[in-house]
């Protein structure tokens, strides 16, 4: 079952589509990064496994996106609109996990403690610009302040994972790029990618309570 309905915030209107477990226990919540929308094959594996394991997602899609525009605006901006997210979200009054891909993982890690997140799961956090490790933005990422898990790509130019902090709480994606794509010639096909993702989740969101 899919359930879709859009909100209003201060950066214009929203959109969640519900994905909800028999028997929830949890609210995850993923917004998508700054190139695309909730139809990333991570989010969309996420939904399709995480109810079967009592975990209701929320799949969110920003302002800027729902506008149609193409380019994502600035960070403060982002946070205004998953602010005025964040209220439908806690609905069910299940915990709720702040979490995202890329620009959203940043936008989860930035408002957690704020807005009272549970915990933030960060899909392929945006450790540096590509080419530019001197620009990192691991200050966000340590400054979530609530159990925080990454998961990676091990070919991603935004940040392989070797070059996170030290203690994160990382899962590597072998061979994945930005968007967990893993080339035809790795030793893991696409959807052994895929696996490793909603399997790792599975495994930590249970360890939440």
């Amino acid at each position: 079952m899919t359930l879709t309905e859009t909100v209003e915030t201060d950066a214009g209107t929203a959109r969640v589509t519900w994905r909800p477990a028999e028997k929830p226990r949890l609210v995850l919540a993923v917004s998508h990064g700054a190139g695309g929308g909730v139809e990333a094959r991570d989010l969309q594996a996420l939904a399709g496994v995480l109810p079967g394991h009592g975990v209701t997602v929320a799949l969110v899609e920003q302002p800027w996106r729902v506008a149609g525009r193409k380019v994502a605006p600035a960070p403060k901006t982002l946070d205004v609109g998953w602010r005025g997210i964040w209220p439908v979200l806690g609905k069910p009054g299940l915990p709720v996990v702040s979490g995202g891909r890329s620009a959203g993982a940043r936008v989860a890690c930035r408002t957690a403690v704020e807005l009272g997140a549970h915990a933030v799961l960060a899909l392929s956090f945006p450790l540096h610009p590509p080419g530019r490790p001197e620009k990192s933005r691991a200050d966000e990422l340590l400054g979530a302040g609530v159990p925080t898990l990454v998961v990676q790509g091990g070919n991603d130019p935004f940040g392989k994972p070797e070059e996170f902090p030290e203690g994160t709480d990382i899962v590597e994606v072998p061979y994945g790029d930005h968007g967990f794509a893993v080339p035809k010639r790795a030793e893991i096909g696409q959807e052994r990618a895929l696996e490793i993702i909603t399997d790792a989740v599975a495994e930590w969101s249970s360890s939440l309570g």
